[in-house]
């Protein structure tokens, strides 16, 4: 809980009594490895807080394939926001890259701090701000070659390398197993 009541201080001021309100009211997940924090076709009802673990967005692209779309790590916001918000279909999944602990908000819970605590929702948006940078200025240049995009991987997301999948790691850059492989190999 400490880790999350740090991260939100980051965005805002709250007094004691404001963070035993949060601290009182979220709830602990834990997510074994593929499961699913959110899922395309369905309406996101939560925001996650990843104390422990990785999760990464992923869809399927019109031929069927599995395209991972960003890596979110610890101390980290998770959630769907557009389908959060709107109340709409999700059109892509979040899912656990490894076994996850999550602090969880419930849309109630979300929408009710707004109500009850001042500032709330100037802290909510610059969290929010936050994780929509994450999710959309660390995707690699598709113009850029495997290797280059494969060394932007690892400038982004250091500690990553040896804890998901290298199929997840190959989709979110664009290559084959096998192009991952030999690019490792090469840089090595």
């Amino acid at each position: 809980m400490k880790e999350l009541i740090e991260y939100i201080l980051l965005f805002g001021t709250l007094n004691q009594q404001q963070i035993n309100l949060i601290t009182d009211k979220v709830i602990e997940v834990e997510l074994r490895r593929d499961e699913y924090f959110s899922e395309a076709g369905s309406i996101s009802k939560q925001v996650g807080f990843i104390v422990e673990g990785v999760v990464r967005g992923c869809y399927y692209n019109n031929k069927g394939e599995e395209i991972t779309r960003c890596f979110i790590p610890e101390n980290n916001l998770v959630v769907d926001y557009a389908s959060f918000e709107s109340s709409s279909e999700s059109v892509a999944y979040l899912q656990a890259s490894t076994d996850c602990k999550l602090i969880v908000f419930s849309k109630q819970l979300w929408d009710e701090l707004s109500l009850t605590i001042i500032g709330w929702d100037n802290i909510k948006n610059k969290m929010i701000q936050k994780c929509m940078y994450q999710l959309f200025n660390k995707n690699p240049m598709i113009s850029d070659d495997a290797t280059s995009r494969y060394l932007e991987f690892l400038d982004n997301y250091p500690s990553l390398v040896n804890r998901v999948a290298l199929s997840h790691i190959a989709s979110y850059l664009g290559v084959t197993q096998q192009s991952l492989s030999r690019i490792r190999k090469n840089i090595r």
